[in-house]
């Protein structure tokens, strides 16, 4: 389950390092059964709300799907994190 708090703590990591490969690589060490991934805010449909906004990023929640990367809003599901770079 990611709580609020985890979220919070994974969006200073990724407002400290960017929403980058570091962020991604910082995260998976603090939170190793978590997955974690990296896209542009553009590929995330636009009905989705992200579950944290930050300056230049968005995160999104990993739903517990069986096979394809599938988006969430339930906190109670979720198995990680998506780090939506957000264009200038």
């Amino acid at each position: 389950m990611i709580d609020e708090t985890l979220l919070r703590d994974a969006a200073n990591t990724v407002a400290a390092t960017g929403p980058g490969e570091a962020a991604l690589e910082a995260m998976r060490r603090l939170w190793p059964a978590l997955r974690f991934v990296s896209c542009s805010d553009d590929d995330v449909p636009a009905r989705l709300a992200p579950a944290w906004v930050g300056e230049d990023f968005n995160l999104y929640l990993i739903g517990n799907g069986e096979h394809c990367v599938a988006l969430t809003r339930d906190v109670d599901t979720a198995i990680g994190i998506v780090v939506a770079a957000v264009a200038a």
